[in-house]
């Protein structure tokens, strides 16, 4: 009777000494969060009995990002089949299907990893099953051996032939393995190599020598790209958002121009969303029905509610609450603010640490002073109120429901319900003065001598 049960074993020691970085290099993020935590992601939807995580030491930011997955450090790098020897005592008794992963190749599927789960319940029973690919350029990809019985041997392009070289089918790194073997083929891999390393793939070998069965799937390319440099990533987010923008306009969202926008791996947009181009979503942005934003918007940890209208050149930052059918209009920057339902901040403002009650109306140049040098103050503005352009509101301050603000004031008070306020110096005039100011510094200009 088939184990159906499945463990993963996520190999993540590697230094990226080709990042030049002194972050470990599957915390570099990919559309916004550790590329490492896509693939745990992904590797979720399977429901993995058990899960762990190989770490290099030293690797504390990436224990904690996976945690509560369980890690083991992997002292000294020597090799692969080193790595996973690591995880053996977290799979102890464990005799379903183990995958091994790898935390820098975030982009592989769940669909992907089901047709290799499909190919090791098939009849013989493999011991072990290899995701293979075609790169357009094999270059020192390691290559699978292959025959009519399946695979027969992976050879790493360093120990590999001339004949060897030329197979374009290549392992990807990424395997199953039958749990009863695992232990047992591991403890048979030597270093007995160029690289005086323990190689993983030798295990294929090995168990065709024992008479098993191997076989091997084939995988898309671009699922399988292993991040080791800071180009390789840029090559790795182009794939990452090519597929996120294709998911949200199947979802129902119009981008009027796709390559121009750019998501995070978490952004939501609802139906009959437009995306006008140059539009960016930083992580925890979601957006409801029907909302239009407009070009070169930026947004971060924002929400924004059916119908509203955002941009151009609008800025929503973390803790920004769009509600129903509002307006953000270019130049406008919002910060931990909530603006009501069809309340209108169309220009040039600057709205942080503040409510705006439905209907309200924000005038051009406006800004909430909600800094004193030292801590944060709100600022309430009611429901139907009007702030009149190039106002300035000094926090801790409330305008009520219904209540006008004179344009170019400074409110340090709190405004009553329907109440006027103005907050601005006197106008005066002088008649004639400014053709005698003219005349005077035209004279002194031209030493006293006129026109």
């Amino acid at each position: 009777m088939v184990n159906n049960q499945i463990a993963v074993i996520v190999l993540a020691a590697g230094l990226g000494t080709r990042m030049k970085s002194s972050h470990p290099k599957v915390m570099h993020p990919l559309a916004g969060r550790p590329m490492i935590l896509h693939l745990l992601d992904t590797v979720s939807a399977l429901a993995p009995e058990r899960v762990a995580v190989v770490v290099g030491p030293g690797m504390a930011a990436v224990e904690q990002a996976v945690a509560p997955i369980p890690t083991v450090v992997q002292a000294d790098r020597l090799g692969t089949g080193h790595a996973v020897r690591q995880a053996a005592g977290l799979l102890a008794g464990f005799e379903g299907t183990v995958l091994v992963l790898y935390g820098d190749t975030p982009l592989i599927t769940g669909d992907t990893l089901g047709r290799i789960l499909a190919a090791m319940r098939q009849a013989p029973r493999p011991a072990v099953v290899v995701l293979g690919f075609r790169p357009d350029d094999p270059g020192e990809y390691g290559r699978l051996v292959t025959g009519p019985e399946g695979l027969r041997a992976i050879v790493e392009f360093k120990e590999a032939s001339a004949d060897q070289r030329a197979i374009g089918l290549c392992n990807s790194g990424v395997m199953a393995v039958d749990g009863t073997r695992l232990a047992d083929l591991l403890g048979r891999v030597t270093n007995a190599n160029a690289k005086g390393e323990y190689y993983l793939t030798d295990i294929v070998g090995l168990a065709c020598a024992d008479g098993a069965a191997c076989g091997f799937v084939e995988g898309a390319a671009d699922e399988l790209l292993g991040i080791n440099s800071r180009a390789e990533l840029a090559v790795a987010e182009a794939v990452a958002q090519d597929r996120l923008r294709a998911r949200a306009m199947a979802e129902g969202a119009t981008l009027l121009d796709p390559s121009t926008v750019y998501f995070s791996w978490d952004t939501r947009l609802g139906r009959d969303v437009t995306v006008a181009p140059h539009v960016v979503f930083e992580p925890g942005v979601t957006v409801g029905d029907g909302v239009e934003i407009r070009a070169f918007s930026h947004l971060a940890g924002a929400s924004v509610a059916a119908g509203a209208q955002i941009g151009p050149f609008a800025r929503l930052r973390p803790g920004a609450v769009i509600g129903d059918g509002a307006h953000v209009g270019n130049f406008v920057e919002i910060k931990k603010s909530q603006l009501g339902a069809g309340a209108k901040v169309n220009h040039l403002t600057y709205v942080g640490d503040a409510s705006i009650g439905a209907g309200a109306n924000i005038g051009a140049g406006t800004i909430t002073c909600n800094y004193d040098g030292f801590v944060k103050s709100a600022t309430e503005i009611g429901a139907g109120a009007f702030i009149g352009s190039n106002t300035s509101l000094v926090a801790p301050v409330k305008v009520g429901d219904g209540a006008v603000i004179g344009a170019g004031s400074v409110i340090t008070k709190d405004v009553a319900p329907g109440a006027l306020a103005v907050a601005r110096g006197t106008q005066m005039e002088l008649p004639g003065w400014a053709d005698r100011f003219r005349a005077r510094k035209l004279a002194e200009k031209n030493g006293g001598k006129k026109d």
